[in-house]
């Protein structure tokens, strides 16, 4: 895409204020969200009623796929205009001689905990499917969807001096990372390429990405960073004739094989202290685990690159159906005709040579912690539904990595000789029976990074209540045991093993120094 056009494009987006916020109110929220769906009804009806305007004829265009005439262009764009719209791609002739889209322009914020609130972007991709009105293509270059959103959402917040986006795509994920340092961004996709060099300058950060094609570390084979996020190209898809092939989510291997690859060989790119973070989807065989199975990526990823840091979090499992039906909804067919069926039929046969009966979804956080001293990798492993957090999820994701590694790495007597403080987050929950005094149940809840609940009883309710900073653990273990009558080595060795749990979910963190 020609850069002058691309620059000509940024100045009449500007000078629109084509922003989320405004179409927000352009449309109202209940026709935006409506339209999100991908039910447009009323959202023409709202632009119907506010009358003709540049921002009404870009969402018409953009948002809504209907057509507009030459003058309408020139009017919304005057510095790119009709013409140089059609040259760039944007947009094309329709059979009545009207313009409408050839590709998606939408507006886009996305949460990251690099700054306080979502940077505004326009991202340029192939047509959205509620647009495009058919199949995707082989090389279709999606825009920003759910999973691109939750890898952003989760990033590590800190300045990263060299960064590597591993399969960019259109480039979103390549341009949050320019807000923490240098990038180069990869992908296997020359097409994908031109749209992500085409965003980033049209959101004015391409001199801070380099972009590379080739085959997931290939183009960096070498080289070291301090930060790599990954939304690779993971659904498990049969290698079966007349099953398509997107590249946007097919790696064409088999299984789970790039999600193994990409686990395995990019901790080895990692500088001391650097951090991997991608989105993957594991299989499960028969009478296996898939989250061992991630655990033995990472333990054989440490042969090459030496001791690491490591939470692997299964946000979903699903079973062979209902991966199927997914994907095959994905890619344009629907339920009730012969190629759903076919696709179906294909992925359960692929699943069942296998012997898989159930798929995870989720990330994967893998540090290369450097330094003196013998370490042993820690992995890990477990499986956390409840939603993130709308605020600061990569900030609190990052505290409590660091505070359940600290746990893991630490002693028992170590632990103890800690100050610990308790997030101010966590609340307790008490259920009690009619005119009973004690509890029947007590809880602790915390709704950030993720929401959880822990079952908890009043001994370790009392000691994370008294996790102030002012008092290491091994002195409210002491004053408890008083206090509840129980043995000190027990209650000591029950808070030791509450501690390494809450840590790992952000519910208490270490307050500093020890306390000797």
């Amino acid at each position: 895409m020609h850069p002058e056009l691309i620059d000509r494009l940024r100045a009449d987006l500007d000078a629109v204020g084509y922003r989320v916020e405004a179409v927000a109110s352009l449309l109202g929220a209940p026709a935006e969200a409506a339209r999100q769906r991908g039910v447009f009804a009323p959202a023409r009806r709202a632009l119907r009623e506010r009358g003709a305007s540049s921002l009404a004829t870009l969402a018409r265009l953009f948002l809504l796929g209907e057509t507009a005439g030459g003058a309408e262009v020139d009017a919304a764009l005057p510095a790119l205009g009709a013409a140089g719209a059609l040259e760039l791609g944007l947009l094309e002739r329709s059979g009545s001689g009207a313009h409408r889209a050839a590709m998606s322009l939408n507006p886009v914020a996305v949460a990251d905990s690099r700054v306080e609130q979502p940077p505004h972007w326009w991202i340029l991709s192939d047509l959205d499917d509620q647009l495009r009105g058919g199949p995707a293509r082989p090389d279709h270059v999606m825009g920003v969807g759910g999973a691109t959103r939750s890898l952003i959402a989760q990033a590590p917040p800190r300045d990263a001096a060299v960064c590597l986006d591993l399969g960019t795509g259109c480039g979103i994920v390549a341009m949050h990372l320019a807000l923490r340092g240098r990038v180069i961004a990869t992908d296997v996709s020359e097409r994908a390429l031109v749209f992500a060099r085409a965003n980033a300058r049209l959101n004015g950060v391409g001199s801070r990405i380099e972009f590379r094609r080739g085959d997931l570390f290939e183009p960096v084979a070498g080289e070291s960073f301090d930060l790599i996020l990954s939304n690779p190209p993971f659904v498990i898809t049969p290698r079966a004739a007349g099953v398509p092939v997107y590249e946007y989510r097919d790696g064409g291997m088999t299984g789970d094989a790039l999600a193994e690859r990409v686990v395995r060989e990019g901790p080895e790119l990692l500088a001391e202290g650097g951090v991997l973070l991608c989105l993957a989807n594991w299989e499960a065989p028969w009478g296996g685990n898939g989250l061992q199975r991630v655990r033995g990526w990472i333990e054989e990823a440490a042969i090459a690159a030496g001791p690491l840091d490591a939470w692997a979090i299964e946000r979903d499992r699903v079973d062979p159906a209902q991966y199927a039906e997914t994907w095959a909804r994905d890619g344009g067919a629907r339920p009730g005709s012969p190629e759903f069926e076919r696709l179906i039929d294909a992925w359960l046969e692929d699943f069942a040579a296998r012997r898989i009966v159930s798929i995870g979804l989720g990330a994967i956080r893998v540090r290369r912690p450097g330094g003196a001293g013998t370490r042993e990798t820690v992995v890990h492993a477990e499986q956390a539904t409840g939603g993130y957090g709308a605020e600061a999820a990569g900030s609190r994701l990052a505290a409590a990595f660091d505070a359940g590694i600290a746990a893991e790495r630490m002693s028992g007597d170590e632990i103890l000789s800690i100050r610990w403080l308790v997030s101010d987050a966590v609340v307790e929950e008490r259920e009690h029976a009619p005119g009973e005094e004690a509890p029947r149940s007590i809880s602790l809840v915390i709704d950030r990074p993720i929401a959880r609940r822990v079952v908890a009883d009043p001994l370790l309710a009392a000691a994370v209540g008294a996790c102030d900073g002012e008092l290491a653990l091994g002195q409210i273990a002491d004053a408890l045991a008083t206090l509840l009558e129980v043995d000190v080595a027990a209650a000591s060795e029950a808070l030791v093993s509450g501690a390494r749990e809450l840590a790992w979910l952000g519910m208490i963190a270490p307050a500093g120094r020890l306390v000797r």
